[in-house]
């Protein structure tokens, strides 16, 4: 029976431990941050950039740092090191970031609170871009390198710095307020006074696989350990978006007899220090929304009056890394695998930053190296006289710069990498940028001006046409009628073609505002509605997708595009899907999209239709991974390292001598509990033997 017995306790204290979850007790020692975005680890052909915690996270006391004299703390007075810094936005500086760097000994991680926007901040480099443009030591030396033109000069190369602690950003103000008390309550020295235990701290995870640079991340990623290597890195790369006016055969690659081609680009793509905070409202939207905005400009009069000439809509992605998306169409068109080759572009316009004016003037960039060629001069001459006069009855002017000064960072010095062709860069800096935030998280709608009366729903704040709408809408129509111009359009048609400041507002509410909008969901397909989301869309490029997949913001521009110049047919769901199947239908020739519609009013039911459109995707991932070249100095070598888990959390730790008199007393009684299980193992057969009943006797 005391055997028995002895069983069911053991089975009722395993059932106990067993559903008792272990999840409770790490609730009650860690509050866990939901709402941070990390510094992730970059690499390419020569380096690393980035951050990164140690594999089991890296954990410190944590110090909010008030002013920059307050660093003296953390760095060399106080007696708990390694710290986890906290700063606002206004300390998040390179002189600073830098002082921890170089102590980072004492220096377990940092957080950043995003707060107020400074006058000024760029983490990128005050040269763009600058190894893999067209200006060379052998194109020009004298244009290399930004020796005349210095066009970012606030940039502090902060994004290219390497860290070797983990550097966090605070997205939500509940959590920044939390761990604040916890620091006045805990850790902050009050008239020099010693610090008593408990202490807040902070652990930060976020180890990063990859090291050293992209080829030798490659090669670790391609050794085959088991039947499914693990990549380490993976490229960045995504998709352009592409269309024509007049669609070619998407399976008949090269040249095309006879086809000359305008090419009208901007790039989608921006970058902050921290990748998911990326919202690029200067740098890129301006310069995409005015695009999109004349292509829907443009639609009407090229179906009236078809110019001589095509034209080509292209959305390059990835172009603050090396010009991943316009090396790739180069590459493409040189190798016969794009629908044009480069002998069919005629000319190329693109749209740069275009939104922070500082007059009544836009300026006109182009190359000074190939402008010494007579053809390309005459050519170029002539599409600025057609920008210059499509801005008749506008409220501002085209200037063209010196012929001394080289173009900005920009699609088009690919291009010219390869050969010469005449084209206007568009942009409302003439020497350096008015950006004062490129490429950093404050490039967003505050940033532009875009703001709204406070009394407005979000459904009014999508129809409100801010100042900023209004100045848009007035270069997207003067960049159509100068495209249509450009094709050898018929100059009678030029005056009816303008933009419509309705749909430049919707897009700019829904790129830089809210992206989950009525008018955005009426135009996507059933199946993407949830890329909208509360917020703007992510434009870092991120990493290479498996095929027919793309990121959000490459699926927002395809599906606007599309609805902008597309036709709306009445072709049913399945129709839609099979159109091949139908007569005068053809998937060689156009896309065919099933988007959701509308919803009329009185009424639940969205009124759901099939579009038409030439909108096409083209592949945007660097040559160079196609080559296997992965020191490649022609192409882009970027790649984002892989990692496990991105993880923040706060909790109160003991002093260290209270630590080891806990350590002391566990192996106290670890070894109590071995001395037990011993003496109870040896004397078992006494202890838990059955007391035997003497036989009865028989009688």
């Amino acid at each position: 029976m005391a055997l028995e017995s002895s069983k069911w306790v053991m089975f009722i204290v395993c059932w106990l431990f067993k559903n008792v979850s272990s999840n409770s007790v790490a609730q009650k020692i860690y509050v866990e941050l939901n709402n941070t975005v990390p510094c992730v680890r970059l690499l390419n052909a020569t380096h690393q950039i980035g951050c990164q915690s140690s594999i089991s996270g890296d954990t410190g006391v944590i110090h909010v740092l008030e002013s920059e004299a307050d660093l003296e703390w953390p760095l060399s007075k106080g007696p708990n090191p390694p710290y986890m810094v906290l700063l606002e936005s206004s300390l998040f500086t390179k002189s600073i970031m830098m002082k921890m760097k170089n102590a980072s000994s004492r220096v377990a991680g940092v957080v950043v609170v995003p707060k107020t926007s400074p006058p000024e901040f760029s983490p990128h480099t005050t040269c763009p871009n600058e190894n893999t443009g067209v200006y060379t030591e052998t194109y020009d030396h004298n244009l290399a390198h930004c020796n005349t033109t210095v066009w970012n000069p606030r940039g502090n190369g902060l994004s290219y710095e390497e860290f070797d602690f983990p550097v966090f950003s605070l997205k939500e103000d509940n959590e920044t307020e939390v761990i604040k008390q916890c620091y006045f309550d805990h850790n902050r020295v009050v008239n020099g006074s010693g610090l008593q235990y408990p202490l807040c701290a902070m652990q930060l995870f976020s180890h990063m696989y990859a090291v050293t640079d992209t080829a030798t991340c490659m090669r670790r990623g391609s050794i085959d350990f088991s039947t499914s290597p693990v990549m380490v890195c993976n490229p960045l790369g995504d998709y352009n978006v592409c269309a024509f006016i007049r669609p070619y055969n998407s399976t008949a690659f090269g040249h095309k007899e006879n086809e000359s081609v305008v090419v009208a680009a901007a790039r989608l793509d921006s970058r902050a220090f921290f990748l998911q905070d990326s919202t690029g409202a200067e740098g890129s939207v301006s310069g995409f929304v005015t695009l999109l905005a004349a292509a829907q400009a443009l639609r009407e009069a090229t179906q009236e009056a078809p110019p001589t000439r095509n034209i080509l809509f292209a959305f390059f992605h990835g172009e603050v890394f090396d010009y991943i998306g316009s090396s790739r169409m180069v590459y493409d068109m040189k190798n016969n695998k794009f629908v044009i080759d480069l002998d069919n572009v005629h000319s190329i316009l693109e749209i740069g930053q275009v939104a922070v004016r500082s007059g009544t003037n836009l300026f006109l960039h182009s190359d000074p190296v190939s402008r010494r060629n007579n053809t390309i001069h005459d050519e170029v001459t002539n599409l600025v006289k057609n920008l210059q006069s499509s801005t008749a009855g506008l409220n501002f002017s085209f200037v063209e710069t010196g012929f001394s000064q080289p173009l900005p960072p920009s699609s088009f010095q690919r291009f010219l990498r390869a050969r010469a062709i005449p084209g206007i860069f568009l942009a409302d800096h003439q020497t350096a940028f008015n950006n004062r935030y490129y490429e950093s998280f404050y490039d967003d709608a505050a940033h532009l001006n875009l703001t709204y009366p406070s009394n407005l729903s979000p459904e009014e704040q999508l129809e409100f046409v801010t100042d900023t709408a209004k100045s848009l809408t007035e270069v997207a129509t003067a960049v159509a009628r100068a495209l249509f111009k450009q094709a050898g359009g018929n100059n009678s048609q030029v005056n009816n073609i303008n933009a419509d400041p309705k749909t430049v507002t919707q897009m700019l509410y829904g790129f830089l505002v809210r992206s989950n909008n009525s008018w955005f969901q009426a135009l996507m397909a059933p199946e993407l509605k949830d890329v909208l989301q509360p917020n703007p869309p992510q434009y870092y490029v991120g990493v290479a997708k498996l095929p027919h997949q793309a990121n959000a913001l490459t699926y927002l521009v395809q599906y606007l595009l599309a609805n902008l110049t597309g036709t709306a047919t009445n072709l049913t769901q399945s129709q839609c899907k099979k159109p091949d199947e139908l007569p005068n239908e053809s998937t060689y020739m156009y896309s065919y999209f099933w988007v959701q519609g509308m919803v009329p009013p009185n009424s639940t039911q969205r009124e759901s239709f099939c579009v038409r459109t030439a909108v096409r995707l083209a592949k945007a991932v660097s040559p160079a991974f196609d080559l296997g070249d992965y020191v490649s100095k022609e192409y882009s070598t970027w790649t984002e390292s892989q990692w496990t888990f991105i993880k923040a959390r706060i909790f109160l730790v003991a002093s260290r001598d209270l630590e080891m008199l806990t350590l002391g007393v566990g192996v106290a009684v670890l070894f109590t509990s071995l001395l037990v299980t011993y003496f109870v193992s040896t004397k078992a057969d006494v202890l838990f033997s059955a007391v035997r009943e003497p036989n009865n006797g028989a009688y």
